[in-house]
């Protein structure tokens, strides 16, 4: 392993383990084992390697989300996302915090964007099995949208009030109910 992915990897550890904020150069460098001056050789910045490492994480989803229940339907996969917010609290609160550092940084505005379409391919494939280069641009633009506002939404709620946010269960049955009170047309 060459040193770009040893501080891929060492980006990785320090973002599930100290967010994003908390994270030095020192503390990458020491965790990846090579010099301070590599991160800006490979990087250029400390953030440009940080923000990599978060969008390669949410790209793989198994280390944010967990390994995928094949087959298990929506009810796993809610399952899974409820217990990842918890368990994986600190990387999620630096997804929160680069989104909220691309509000003043037009470049990593655009690769969120990116991320975010991405993302919406994504949940529709969770969401339907269906391979993600055979979803329709309909489909990942309602089902995987909606998934995906739906996710960031029970994130928010599991990172602020863990104590009162709703289950993996609770989320299915207020889908249920809220799908009884849809109207037949838009």
């Amino acid at each position: 392993m060459g040193n770009r992915e040893k501080l891929l990897e060492a980006a990785r550890q320090c973002l599930f383990e100290k967010g994003y904020e908390r994270t030095t150069v020192r503390d990458l460098a020491s965790a990846a084992g090579v010099s301070m001056a590599a991160i800006g050789y490979h990087f250029g910045s400390k953030e440009a390697l940080l923000n990599q490492a978060l969008f390669e994480a949410l790209d793989s989803g198994d280390q944010a989300f967990g390994p995928p229940a094949d087959g298990a339907g929506l009810g796993a996969l809610w399952r899974r996302l409820t217990e990842s917010f918890s368990a994986n609290k600190t990387f999620w609160i630096a997804n929160l915090e680069t989104v909220l550092r691309a509000q003043r940084d037009p470049e990593l505005r655009a690769q969120m964007a990116a991320g975010l379409r991405q993302g919406r391919s994504g949940m529709a494939h969770e969401v339907t099995g269906t391979a993600e280069a055979e979803l329709s641009e309909a489909t990942v633009r309602t089902l995987g949208s909606v998934q995906l506002a739906l996710v960031s939404g029970l994130m928010m709620q599991h990172l602020t009030d863990p104590d009162s946010a709703p289950t993996a269960d609770e989320v299915l049955e207020g889908l249920r109910a809220l799908a009884a009170h849809l109207p037949e047309e838009a």
